[in-house]
Formats: structure tokens, sequence, C-alpha cells
């Protein structure tokens, strides 16, 4: 069996708590490993440039291409942002393919496809990311 601990672990996200029956506390859902790295992807692809205080840097720009045209050149901009996020605050995988499916454009709603390897392990895996380019315009009052 081969040992995974090198791959991380961290708190689970969304952050959840459970009690421990044992000492009758809370206490953090934790993700490793290959958990930990989807877990990562999905909060870097969450986070806007500058939200982070200690980390202004860290992000994925996708946010500011939400009220673009849906174009194939907003399909390069969407695959350019995601590929540099993850070359830069992602270390622990290889990105293989960035794909942007436009199957649900009508609903406001692109999947960016993000087919991946983990460097140390050769492991091939992929996660799908919802991105919402018109969120909140079918709000009514």
């Amino acid at each position: 069996m081969i040992d995974k601990s090198f791959l991380g672990s961290g708190w689970g996200f969304p952050i959840e708590f459970d009690s421990d029956p044992v000492s009758k506390s809370l206490r953090v859902r934790m993700a490793s490993e290959e958990e930990d790295i989807r877990e990562s992807l999905w909060i870097l692809f969450s986070t806007r440039p500058g939200q982070r205080v200690m980390q202004p840097s860290y992000g994925c720009a996708l946010h500011a291409l939400v009220f673009e045209v849906i174009n194939e050149t907003t399909f390069e901009e969407i695959r350019e942002v995601v590929e540099r996020a993850i070359l830069f605050f992602e270390p622990r995988i290889h990105l293989d393919q960035v794909d942007v499916d436009a199957g649900q454009v009508y609903e406001g709603v692109l999947q960016i496809r993000v087919d991946y390897s983990i460097r140390t392990t050769n492991t091939r895996s992929n996660v799908v990311y919802p991105f919402y380019f018109r969120e909140g315009t079918s709000v009514r009052l």
C-alpha cells in the first residue's frame, strides 16, 4: 500500500462539524489525500484574487468574466485563468486539460471540467466546476 500522507490534509470544504463520541466535543471534518486536492481546487476556483488578506494574489479570476459575452474568446479566457491559477497555486497536480461545456448556456451555466494527474502518484482525476455567468438575473421581487 502506498503512503499518501504527503498529499496533505486540511479542513473539509464546506466546513462541517461532527461530534466526537469519545470526548463528546465537536470536531472539524478533515479532508486528506485526493479529496484534499479536489477541495483545494474548488476553493481556488471560488476565491477571487484579492479576497484573502494574507495572500492577495491567491484565487482564480473567473468572477471577472461573469457578464462577458459567451463565445469562443470567452471560453479561451476561462481556460487561461483556470490554467494560470492551477499553475501558481496547486503544485501537487499536473494539469492535463481544461474544457468548457456550454450545454447549459441558456440556463446561465458553463461547466468547467478540469482533468489532472497527481504528480507523486500519477493518479488521474477530474473536477467539474459550475460557472454561473448570469447569476441573479431571474430574481423576482
